[in-house]
C-alpha cells in the first residue's frame, strides 16, 4: 500500500501511524474486536476455522468512526483472537480479509453514486442506513472472498463453505445492529474530536476523484465472491472453468485461478481508492 504524490492512493492507511491518537484508536479497535471474538471461539461453525461472530458489527462501525485505524485494528484484532483456537496458515488471509472489512466502509462512504446519502455516516435518515447496509455487504463479500480464496490456495478448505459462512457472519448482524450503534455513537465521538477526519491532517489523507478505485473495489468484492461460489459449486463449466470445490493439495485450480483476478482488483483498488473526508464536515 504505497504512498504516492498528489493523493493517488489511500495514503492515510500509512500516514495514520504518525498520529498517536490514531494508533490508540487502532489498538482500541483491536482490543474490543478481539475481546468479543475470543469468547465465541468455544462455539465453532467450522472447527479450527470460524465460529459464531457477533463481533462482526465492530469493523464497519469503527471504520466509519476511526477510518484507517479501524482497518488495522480489525486486522490485528482478528489475528489476536486466532491465537485462542484458530491460528494457522489461514490466519494470514484472515488478517488481510479483516483489513478490508475495516477499510472498505470508510473508503467507499460517499462513493456509491445514487446509493450514497451525500452526508456523514450519522445514520440520521433512511438513505444513510441504506448506504451503510450496502457497504456492509460489500465489505463482507470482500472479506469472505479473500479468506475463502486463501484457504483454497493452501488446499485447506473449499471455497463454498467458508465463502457462505463468512459472508453471512459479516453482513447479517452488522446490517441490523450497525445503524443503531452509529446513531448512538457518531455525534458523541464527533464532539470528543475523535473522528478520524478530525485527527488526521488533510495532507495525510488521499483526495481527488476515485472512480476507477471504486469500480475495482466493487468488482473485486462482488466478482471474487460470486465467481468463487459459482466455480466451486461446479457451475463454471459453461465458462471453461469446471469447478471442484473439494479438499485437495494446492486447492482447486479452477477456483484459485478464477478468483485471482478479482483479488488483484481489490489490491489495485487500494492504490486508486480515496475517501471523502469532506462529508464528515457536514455533521
Amino acid at each position: 500500500m504505497p504512498v504516492s504524490e498528489g493523493g493517488r492512493s489511500v495514503r492515510e492507511l500509512v500516514t495514520m501511524w504518525k498520529s498517536t491518537r490514531m494508533i490508540v484508536l487502532a489498538v482500541l479497535t483491536a482490543a474490543i474486536y478481539a475481546a468479543v471474538l475470543i469468547p465465541f471461539k468455544a462455539i465453532p461453525l467450522v472447527p479450527g476455522f470460524t465460529e459464531i461472530r457477533v463481533a462482526q458489527v465492530v469493523p464497519p462501525v469503527a471504520s466509519l468512526l476511526f477510518g484507517p485505524a479501524a482497518a488495522w485494528g480489525s486486522a490485528f484484532g482478528n489475528l489476536i483472537a486466532d491465537f485462542f483456537g484458530t491460528f494457522g496458515l489461514g490466519s494470514l488471509f484472515g488478517f488481510v480479509g479483516n483489513f478490508f472489512l475495516g477499510a472498505l466502509p470508510y473508503v467507499l462512504w460517499g462513493r456509491l453514486g445514487p446509493l450514497s446519502a451525500g452526508g456523514p455516516p450519522a445514520m440520521r435518515d433512511g438513505r444513510q442506513v441504506l448506504e451503510f447496509v450496502v457497504l456492509v455487504v460489500l465489505s463482507a463479500l470482500a472479506c469472505a472472498g479473500i479468506i475463502a480464496w486463501g484457504l483454497e490456495v493452501l488446499g485447506i478448505f473449499p471455497f463454498t463453505v467458508l465463502g457462505t459462512i463468512i459472508a453471512i457472519n459479516n453482513s447479517l448482524l452488522p446490517a441490523v445492529v450497525g445503524p443503531f450503534l452509529l446513531r448512538l455513537l457518531y455525534d458523541r465521538v464527533r464532539r470528543m474530536g475523535l473522528l478520524w477526519t478530525d485527527i488526521m491532517a488533510s495532507a495525510d489523507i488521499g483526495a481527488g476523484p476515485a472512480g476507477l478505485g471504486t469500480a475495482l473495489m466493487v468488482i473485486g468484492a462482488v466478482g471474487g465472491w460470486l465467481v468463487g461460489m459459482v466455480v466451486a459449486a461446479g457451475l463454471g463449466g459453461a465458462f471453461g472453468m469446471p469447478g471442484f470445490g473439494q479438499f485437495g493439495r494446492g486447492g482447486a485450480a479452477s477456483v484459485v485461478w478464477g478468483v485471482t483476478p478479482f483479488m488483484a482488483a481489490l489490491a489495485l483498488a487500494l492504490l486508486t481508492c480515496r475517501p471523502r473526508p469532506e462529508l464528515y464536515a457536514r455533521s
